[in-house]
């Protein structure tokens, strides 16, 4: 399989970065085809421009690039921390700019002038993996999990990738080497376990 890995995290040394080289590595030992972007390594521009809004306009030649390696993944990860309940800003440019109509999805039929969405990507199963330093009663009682909702129902349901795993690690700050240790390693036995599933 083809697996297009998108981590989104500043620092070099951080957990983030551990996870998306393990899952990298354990998914190439098993003979899958990855594809890594380190976005903020590439200074990925998340800014959305005006002149880039049209669905058939010709595109920077980053983002074709990345375009392409969407439409033809056969699995998706994205690794990144929960900052204020949301992606960090660049994924989410990224989203913005990458997950665009007519390329992971387009509207069908009418519906009172929205229009029905109709994904349109191949990949079989998408797996986000999220640090976090918010307990799981917290996140669900207080804030309603905002994350959960964001990749499963407004990027992934509406592209058509319907078989979503999520996995949250926490609390980050508090944890031990050892239990880090432990999440990177369940965190590459998961990628490997969906993808050899999917």
């Amino acid at each position: 399989m083809q697996i297009l890995l998108i981590l989104a995290h500043p620092d070099q040394s951080s957990l983030n970065h551990a996870i998306a080289l393990e899952v990298k590595r354990v998914l190439e030992r098993e003979g899958h085809d990855v594809i890594f972007h380190d976005l903020y390594r590439e200074a990925f521009d998340p800014i959305l421009p005006a002149r880039e809004i049209p669905r058939d306009i010709p595109l920077d030649p980053v983002i074709t690039n990345h375009c392409h390696e969407l439409v033809y993944a056969d699995g998706i990860v994205i690794v990144h921390p929960n900052w204020w309940g949301q992606p960090p800003a660049i994924l989410t440019g990224w989203i913005d700019r990458v997950i665009r109509p007519g390329v992971a999805y387009r509207f069908v039929g009418d519906d009172n002038g929205e229009g029905v969405p109709e994904g349109l990507l191949k990949a079989r199963a998408a797996l986000v993996i999220n640090t976090s330093n918010t307990s799981e009663e917290r996140e669900n009682l207080v804030f309603g999990d905002p994350l959960e909702r964001i990749w499963r129902d407004c990027v992934f349901g509406l592209c058509g990738v319907y078989e979503f795993h999520r996995q949250t690690l926490r609390i980050v700050v508090t944890s031990t080497p050892e239990q880090r240790e432990t999440w990177i390693k369940e965190a590459g036995d998961l990628a490997v376990r969906i993808f050899s599933e999917a």
